[in-house]
């Protein structure tokens, strides 16, 4: 069975809105998410210190964009759930999307 990436509609909106070749880089790591699953590596992807220990970051361009994509493995299929700026460029900026993640996040499993 295939791995599926489903992207929350408003984590759309911020790929969309990102650059155009930091949209490309983010639509491939989502691409690469897709087809190897919780098995993607470091540095395509990590896991975040000090939030939820099941939220990971998926990082364009092994690690080198500006943007991360924060996501959730579940069973068969990962949820991609805000974007935001990479930690050390503005650390504010990434804590506020790892919580706009965690809300998205409860939303879908609520639903």
């Amino acid at each position: 069975m295939a791995w599926i990436v489903y992207v929350h509609p408003r984590a759309e909106d911020e790929i969309v809105d990102l650059p155009a070749k930091e949209e490309r880089s983010m639509r491939l790591a989502m691409a690469k998410l897709e087809a190897m699953g919780r098995a993607l590596p470091f540095p395509h992807s990590s896991n975040i210190q000090g939030a939820d220990d099941e939220l990971r970051e998926l990082r364009p361009r092994r690690g080198a964009s500006p943007w991360r994509g924060f996501y959730r493995d579940y069973d068969a299929f990962s949820v991609v759930a805000a974007v935001g700026p990479e930690a050390a460029r503005d650390s504010r900026g990434f804590d506020g999307a790892v919580d706009i993640a965690l809300k998205r996040l409860a939303e879908v499993v609520d639903e």
